[in-house]
C-alpha cells in the first residue's frame, strides 16, 4: 500500500490511496497520495511531539491549504481541543473542510486571512503552527507580528521550515539566520530549534516581553 500510496503521489493523482493510524489508535487518518513523501519527510507525529501539541489544546494553522496537517492535529487536541485552520485560499478551505466533515472531525474552524493577517481569534491558541508555508509569505513579518495577538499568555508560536543550508530545495527554504532576524522584526524570540529532520527545522519562538 505504502509503494502504491507514493506512486499515485508521484503521478499527482488526488484521490486518497493510503492512511496512517492516529495518536490515539482510534481513528486512521487517510492520507492523500501527494502527502505521501512529505508525511515521509515531516513524520507529523514527531511534529507533534516536537512542538508538544497535546489534548485539549487550541491551535491556529496558519497556511493550513487542504489540511495535510490540519487533520492530525484535530485528532491530537480531541473533541475538548479545537483547531482554527487558515489560509488565503477559500477553495482550499472549502477541501479542508469537507475533509474534516468525512474524517469525523468536528472541531476544527476554517477562517479565510489575508497576506498580512492572519484573522485568527484574540487571545484563543496554546500554539500558533505553520509548516512548508512561511517561504511562501508575502509578508512573513507583518503576518508573524499579527499572529501575536492570538496567543495566549504562555502561548507559543512553532514552524516547520526547509533549512537552506541542509535542503537542495533553495528556492523552498529559508536560511536560519535570516527567519531568526525575521522572527525578531516581528516581535519574536527563538527559543530553540530542533534539527533532527533531513531537511526542515522546527522553530518554537515566544513573543518578546517587550512586544506582549
Amino acid at each position: 500500500m505504502r509503494r502504491l500510496a507514493r506512486l499515485l503521489g508521484l503521478l499527482g493523482l488526488a484521490a486518497l490511496v493510503g492512511s496512517m493510524p492516529s495518536s490515539g489508535q482510534t481513528r486512521t487518518i487517510q492520507v492523500e497520495g501527494w502527502e505521501v513523501r512529505i508525511n515521509e519527510r515531516q513524520p507529523p507525529e514527531k511534529v507533534m511531539e516536537a512542538i508538544g501539541v497535546k489534548p485539549g489544546m487550541v491551535v491556529g494553522e496558519v497556511g493550513a491549504g487542504t489540511g495535510r496537517a490540519t487533520v492530525w492535529l484535530a485528532d491530537r487536541v480531541g473533541a475538548k481541543g479545537r483547531v482554527y485552520a487558515n489560509d488565503i485560499d477559500e477553495k482550499a478551505l472549502r477541501r479542508l473542510a469537507e475533509r474534516c466533515a468525512r474524517e469525523g472531525l468536528a472541531n476544527v474552524t476554517t477562517i479565510v486571512g489575508t497576506v498580512d493577517d492572519p484573522r485568527l481569534p484574540a487571545g484563543t491558541l496554546d500554539i500558533a503552527f505553520m509548516t512548508n508555508t512561511y517561504h511562501h509569505l508575502e509578508k512573513p513579518v507583518d503576518l508573524v507580528r499579527n499572529i501575536r495577538p492570538a496567543l495566549k499568555p504562555g502561548g507559543i508560536l512553532a514552524i516547520v521550515e526547509r533549512d537552506a543550508d541542509r535542503s537542495v530545495h533553495k528556492q523552498e527554504a529559508t536560511r536560519p539566520e535570516d527567519f531568526v532576524k525575521q522572527m525578531g522584526e516581528a516581535g519574536f524570540e527563538v527559543v530553540s530549534v530542533d534539527k533532527s529532520m533531513s531537511e526542515d527545522n522546527v522553530y518554537i519562538a515566544h513573543p518578546k516581553a517587550s512586544s506582549r
